[in-house]
Formats: structure tokens, C-alpha cells, sequence
């Protein structure tokens, strides 16, 4: 039996195609390249070049493997750009989860792990947020996560299948053997451009508000190691192999550090000048985001590997750092 990724060139999906292959499940990646990098892809996997939302190429996969659980991390992830452009947000994050949804329930496929975000809790009243937290989102992105989340409960009432929805924090850092790390085009990730500005890859680091009610006024977030997502979902993908009913999941580890903590920290790790330009707060961003993830710890035995903001960093840079040296050296290759 085989596991299907969607978006598995991408950043979280190149890590979860990796894990799958050293645990030596059969994985089946579906991309369409608009983000991610065939190269990302763990070499055992197959890789089909297509997209989520197109039936036939669906079909094509399902009739050809022995998919058993869908691990569906396809879509667009930037607040801002959904703001910009909410219809691009809905059609990629909502029709085409619906579009795959269907064809799961078409081919019998019951097992499906959702990557969804705590964006779909908007601004909380609360320090830290659990589960059952209302959820309002305040940007098209957690909207359109939010929309496939309902489309999961309704789709699981009616039929058997069952669901687990990740609501991740803010994902950072690499894999720790250096095999697939954050390499999407023009990333806004913090701690990614934090590393770049320190590798002089870019000029400067640019900060988005610093006016919001938060201790030293940027804003706060719950900052998780992307090994550390993983193991969440590959303890995900167990407990629904067993039978486990259908759930929704924060991973993160519970405490935030704010926007000028990251860089100070960055700084520390690097031993490099990191200068900052400060601008005026995002579309769509709140103050604060910091997880409660008791449930799955209680439920899924989920114990984090990783839980140090100089070790997320220093596994970036790293990656980072050696991202840029492969360039270099291609384009000597390339006579550039």
C-alpha cells in the first residue's frame, strides 16, 4: 500500500516525503511545480508532475497505486498574497481539496491528513489557543483552510472516512541530515529571511509592525521545528491506520517569541550582522499566535525533538548556507 503527498516538492512536503521513505513506506508525490522542486523530492518516491484539482490525473494515480491515505499539503500559504488575491486562495486551497476529496471517496480511499493552520483562529481572546477555540479567521488564507476543514467533518458524517486536520504554528528550520530544506521562490518566512539577510542573499531584513500589543511591540509566534511537524503527522497517519476517529490537531510547542527576539537570536547563531528596515504592519497578520497542543500529546503521544529557537535557526542556516554553495557551484558548471 502506498501513501500519496500532495505538494511534496514543497517545503513541508519534501520533509514528509523523506520520513515516509526512511520508515520504507511506498510514496507516491503529486506537484505541480508552481512552489516546489522536483529535486526536494525524496529520490525512492514516485513523482507524478500534475495538479491537485485535475480529476483525470487523480483518477490516473488512484487507478495505477495502491494509495491507503492521502497526506494532502497542496496549496498556497502566503496571508499577505491572499488578501491581494482571495479567488486564487479559494480555488487553490478549497476546490482543489474538494476536487482530491472526491476522488478519494471515488477509489474507496478513507485516510486523509489535512495541513491546515492556526491562521483559521484569526485573533483569539486567549494566550494560548486550544482546539476548541472559536475559530474566525481574519484573512482569505485561513478562510480557505477552514472551508476544507467543514468539507472534511461534512464529507466524514457521510461516508467512511476520516480525517485528521494539522493546524500548524509557524513552521521553521530543515531537515537535520541536510537533505530538504525552505527553498520556495521569494519566501516570506521569518527565519528564512533572517538567514538569507545574514548570508547576504538580500539587503536587509524588513520588520512588519512594531506598534502591536505584544511586549516589545512585533508581532508573536509559535515557532515549530518542521522535523517536529512531521512526527506529528506520521503519528497521525498511525492512529488513523488503526481506526482512530476523525480530529483536529494544533502542533506547536506551546511558548512564542516575538519578531526581534527571532533576529537577536539569529544573530547570535550566525555571528553575522543581520540589519533590519521596519515597515508597517501585513494585511491579515495578528499580534499573537501560540498553541496549546495538549491533545496530542495526550492522544497521540506526540513528544517534540526539537524545542529551541537557536537549533531551529541554526538547522536553516545551514541549509541555507549550503543552498547557496550548490547554486554557486551550478552556475560555475553552467559558465555563469
Amino acid at each position: 500500500m502506498a501513501v500519496l503527498v500532495t505538494g511534496g516538492a514543497g517545503y513541508i512536503g519534501s520533509h514528509m516525503t523523506y520520513a515516509l521513505c526512511d520508515r520504507g513506506e511506498q510514496v507516491v508525490v503529486l506537484d505541480n511545480l508552481s512552489t516546489g522542486l522536483r529535486e526536494l523530492v525524496c529520490p525512492e518516491a514516485v513523482f507524478v508532475e500534475g495538479s491537485v484539482a485535475d480529476p483525470n490525473v487523480l483518477r490516473r494515480i488512484f487507478d495505477r497505486f495502491a494509495i491507503n491515505a492521502v497526506i494532502h499539503f497542496a496549496g498556497s500559504v502566503v496571508v499577505p498574497e491572499s488578501v491581494d488575491n482571495p479567488t486564487k486562495y479559494y480555488r487553490n486551497n478549497f476546490t482543489a481539496s474538494a476536487e482530491l476529496v472526491s476522488a478519494c471517496l471515488e477509489h474507496g480511499i478513507g485516510n486523509m491528513i489535512f495541513s491546515s493552520t492556526a491562521a483559521v483562529y484569526g485573533v483569539p481572546a486567549v494566550t494560548k489557543v486550544q482546539e476548541n477555540v472559536a475559530t474566525d479567521p481574519i484573512n482569505p488564507y485561513g478562510r480557505s483552510k477552514l472551508m476544507t476543514e467543514w468539507l472534511l467533518s461534512d464529507v466524514g458524517r457521510a461516508h467512511p472516512f476520516r480525517y485528521a486536520a494539522l493546524r500548524y504554528f509557524n513552521v521553521a528550520g530543515a531537515d537535520p541530515k541536510g537533505r530538504t530544506g525552505q527553498s520556495t521562490p521569494n519566501a516570506t518566512h521569518l527565519i528564512k529571511r533572517a538567514c538569507q539577510v545574514a548570508l547576504s542573499q538580500l539587503p536587509e531584513m524588513e520588520i512588519f509592525g512594531t506598534d502591536y500589543p505584544t511586549p516589545d511591540g512585533t508581532g508573536v509566534r509559535d515557532y515549530i521545528h518542521v522535523a517536529d511537524l512531521i512526527s506529528a503527522h506520521l503519528l497521525a497517519l498511525d492512529y488513523l491506520r488503526k481506526g482512530g476517529e476523525s480530529a483536529v490537531f494544533n502542533v506547536g510547542y506551546g511558548h512564542g517569541f516575538s519578531v526581534n527576539e527571532v533576529i537577536a537570536a539569529a544573530k547570535k547563531v550566525t555571528g553575522l550582522p543581520i540589519p533590519v528596515r521596519q515597515s508597517g504592519r501585513r494585511k491579515g497578520d495578528p499580534a499573537m499566535l501560540v498553541a496549546d497542543s495538549a491533545r496530542i500529546k495526550d492522544l497521540l503521544g506526540w513528544q517534540p525533538q526539537y524545542d529551541d529557537l537557536e537549533t531551529i535557526i541554526k538547522t536553516a542556516f545551514d541549509w541555507e548556507r549550503a543552498s547557496g554553495s550548490r547554486a554557486r557551484l551550478n552556475g560555475a558548471r553552467d559558465g555563469n
